[in-house]
This record gives C-alpha cells, structure tokens and sequence, in this order.
C-alpha cells in the first residue's frame, strides 16, 4: 500500500509517515522503480503498535524502545492498548451509574442531595485528572461491550473480597497466611482482569489511589472500605511479590 492510500484510510498525515521514516522508526520494505514508498502488512502492524503506544502516552524515543525490546510483540502492544481503554471504561461507567441515579432522584422528587452533586463532581475531576480525552471516549464504547452483568459481577467479587480482608484485619492476622494469600491472589486476578495483565496500566491505579487516597477511591464509587482494611490488602499483595 502507497502512503498516499494509507494517509486516506487511516487520517495519518502523509508527512507524518515521511518523518517516521526519516528517524529510521517506519520505513517501508518495499520501494518502487519510482521510488514510491510502499507498505507491506509487516509496516501497517509496526505502524498500528506506533499509534497504539502513542495514545499510551509514550514519546517517539519511547516507542523506539519498545518497538526494539523482542518482549514488545504486536499481540502485547495491542492488549496493553486494549487494557487501558478497558481501564477508561470502567470509570467513566461509574460516573455514568452515579449520574443516572441523580437524575432519577430528580426525576422522581425534584431534588438530590448536596452530597450527591459533590460526589459526582469528584469523580468527573478524577477521571479529568487520570485519563484522556480519547481514554474517556473508549471507556464510552466499551461499556457496551464488556456489558453490564459482568460489570456488576465483578463489583460483587470485589465486596465479597473486601469484607474477608476486614475479617483478617480486626482478628490481626498475618498479612502473608494462606488465607490472606488467597484474597490476595484473587484480588491480583480481578486487577489482572480490568488491566489487561498491563503493568503501565496498574501502575496508573496505584498513582491514582496513592494520590487520591484508596479508601477516598473506592468510597466515591459506592464502596466503603476504612484505612485498616486498604493498608492489611495492601500488605497481602505486597507478601505475593516476595519470594516463598
């Protein structure tokens, strides 16, 4: 394929695939007796990982880097893609479920309270802070396809969780017993499940709950957990990533 038909199809400026091609990022396998620069499938699968870690957030030097790290497969960079705008889903789907039950309050008696506007104030900062335009998009589109059932399954799995790390936390057990190991093992599952097994993704989570504070989190979105039970999950996930 002809740059110029790639530029048509895919909106990717002609000359930005020039300047790819420049800093030896892009260049294309095939060149014509004209010298048109021609793409093969292995040029649009590189250029697809280019965008793909672009809209992840990393600089061109970035994706230099990872698109030379074997680990870097195609497969991978889409799945972390994928991950991320699963992970923008899921909280734009939360804002969207607080925000339909205040315009059923008003709806049905003309008023909500004032705690409930402030909640969902805070939760629109929040997913202002932490992600972007085009991550809230996705998160739009994905809640359709991910589907309410299992969204709603999962929040269950979560508030079972939460209530036997309570029962570990007041009895002070040992963060790194069995038992304690299974919630946690559960509990890295279930993040496993919402980011796509991305690293760069749960790391985003964990700056947002360091910052934000994780009972003040999980609270904005319906779910009570109080500082003893956050620190003790805490201290369970910490014991999986240390040697037996």
């Amino acid at each position: 394929m002809k740059v110029g038909k790639i530029s048509k199809r895919t909106g990717i400026s002609v000359r930005t695939l020039h300047y790819y091609d420049e800093i030896g990022l892009l260049s294309p396998s095939i060149r014509s007796e004209a010298g048109h620069r021609i793409y093969s499938e292995a040029d649009l699968a590189r250029l697809l990982q280019i965008k793909s870690l672009q809209h992840l957030g990393f600089s061109l030097e970035q994706v230099r880097g990872c698109l030379d790290d074997p680990q870097f497969s195609p497969t991978r960079v889409i799945a972390m893609h994928v991950a991320r705008l699963e992970e923008q889903i899921a909280v734009h789907a939360r804002l969207c479920d607080r925000l339909r039950a205040i315009a059923a309050r008003l709806e049905k008696s003309q008023s909500a309270s004032g705690e409930e506007f402030i909640q969902a104030l805070e939760e629109i900062n929040m997913i202002e802070k932490y992600y972007t335009p085009e991550q809230l998009e996705y998160l739009r589109q994905r809640r359709e396809t991910v589907g309410q059932e299992r969204m709603e399954q999962a929040q269950a799995e979560w508030g079972e969780i939460f209530e036997r790390y309570r029962a570990l936390a007041e009895k002070s057990a040992d963060p790194s017993g069995d038992e304690a190991r299974e919630l946690a093992l559960k509990s890295a599952s279930l993040i496993r499940e919402f980011s796509g097994g991305d690293a760069g993704i749960e790391q985003s989570l964990a700056n947002m709950y360091r910052a934000e504070g994780g009972p003040q989190v999980l609270g904005s979105h319906g779910v009570q957990v109080d500082q003893q039970v956050w620190d003790f999950m805490g201290q369970a996930m910490n014991a999986l990533k240390k040697p037996e």
